[in-house]
């Protein structure tokens, strides 16, 4: 009958270079991702003639006092 033996314990300093490591690819996915999104999506509609493009948007409705 094989004898079972127990796993080797990796000390911490393992533990904390795979979530380092872990961590590092994430971000570099994230950064290729958006890289990629923004190169291959227009914008829905081109800025507004009266604003500048980097003019912040607002979603509160204005009523019109005609």
């Amino acid at each position: 009958m094989a004898r079972h033996r127990r796993p080797r314990r990796t000390g911490p300093g393992a533990t904390h270079r795979s979530r380092r490591q872990l961590a590092a690819g994430l971000v570099g996915a994230s950064a290729l991702a958006t890289t990629l999104l923004t190169l291959t999506v227009d914008p829905a509609a081109p800025p507004a003639a009266d604003r500048s493009p980097a003019a912040g948007t607002s979603d509160v409705a204005q009523q019109s006092r005609h």
